[in-house]
C-alpha cells in the first residue's frame, strides 16, 4: 500500500494510505495512559488535516494492557474523532490477551463512529474497503 508517514514516535507510527484514502495507525510495544492519549490526539489532528473518514488501527505489535486509557478512548476520543469526520474505524487486535481486553473495554464506552475489531489486518482492510 502506498503510504506517506505523517508521524512516528516510539509507540505509534501514523501513515496516510493514498490508495484507500484512510489513516493507518501502527501501534508498537508497551502502551500507557500517556502514550495512548498522545497517539490518539495526534491521530485526531492528522484526521482533521487529511480530511479522511476511515482509520485502520493496527495493534498487532502492542505487547501490554492499557486499560487505564480504555474509558478515555471510548467515551472521549471516539466522539472527538466522529466530530472531526471519522465514520469507520477498523481495529486490528493484538495477539496479547491483555491488550485485546483493553480494546474491548474501549468499545464498551462508545456508540459512534462505527468501530469493528478484527483478528487480522486482512479482514480489517477488507471490511474498511467496503465502507
Amino acid at each position: 500500500m502506498p503510504l506517506r508517514l505523517l508521524h512516528q514516535d516510539s509507540t505509534i507510527s501514523i501513515f496516510y494510505d493514498y490508495h484507500h484514502d484512510w489513516l493507518y495507525a501502527d501501534w508498537t510495544g508497551d502502551q500507557s495512559l500517556d502514550s495512548v492519549q498522545g497517539g490518539c490526539l495526534r491521530m485526531l489532528d492528522l484526521l482533521r488535516n487529511e480530511r479522511c473518514s476511515k482509520v485502520l488501527n493496527d495493534n498487532t505489535k502492542v505487547t501490554s494492557m492499557w486499560s487505564d486509557a480504555s474509558e478515555w478512548v471510548g467515551a472521549t476520543w471516539f466522539p472527538l474523532m466522529a466530530e472531526a469526520g471519522l465514520e469507520y474505524f477498523a481495529w486490528v487486535y493484538s495477539p496479547n490477551v491483555y491488550s485485546r481486553l483493553s480494546a474491548d473495554l474501549s468499545l464498551q464506552h462508545t456508540t459512534r463512529p462505527i468501530v469493528l475489531a478484527f483478528d487480522s489486518q486482512e479482514m480489517a482492510t477488507n471490511w474498511l474497503k467496503l465502507m
